[in-house]
């Protein structure tokens, strides 16, 4: 017999609450999702989404899914490198993490790099100043860092 979705929730919470590991529970893993804050010259590198149609042509810090056996570091690097071409180094975390569901909770942390970012992977990419934050059509999840965006832009001055 198959569990469904709220089966297996049902069970881990039960072995949490018992102290006992189960096989569901070891299943119920959450999905790590990084997102890079790179920051030049007072200016933070955002990127308009073109896809899915309900995210299109609002704007996000770029980034993607950690692949199993990656670190955060790793993920972010090789999603910046796919989806702008840069190398970067990844820095400090920002904020706290974005729980997007049960299972997939989003991270940020700042990045710096020498190159120069092209949307390969976005409809466009944009540099833009603490001034522009709050006016910007924001993917939902990213507004949670506006406050630490805007002091990071207003600290690199």
């Amino acid at each position: 017999m198959a569990l469904s979705g709220d089966d297996t929730r049902l069970i881990a919470a039960v072995a949490a609450t018992l102290g006992v590991a189960s096989r569901a529970a070891s299943r119920f893993r959450a999905v790590i999702v990084v997102a890079g804050a790179l920051i030049a010259d007072a200016r933070l590198l955002v990127a308009q989404r073109n896809r899915p149609p309900e995210l299109a042509g609002l704007w996000e810090l770029p980034g993607g899914k950690v692949a199993p056996g990656e670190t955060d570091a790793q993920a972010l690097a090789r999603e910046l490198q796919e989806e702008l071409g840069v190398t970067v180094t990844v820095g400090e975390k920002l904020g706290e993490d974005v729980p997007l569901s049960d299972t997939v909770i989003l991270r940020a942390y700042r990045v710096s790099t020498d190159d120069a970012p092209h949307a390969h992977d976005h409809h466009a990419v944009r540099w833009v100043g603490a001034a522009e934050l709050e006016d910007l059509p924001w993917v939902p999840a990213d507004r949670a860092w506006l406050a630490e965006l805007t002091a990071a832009l207003t600290q690199s001055r």
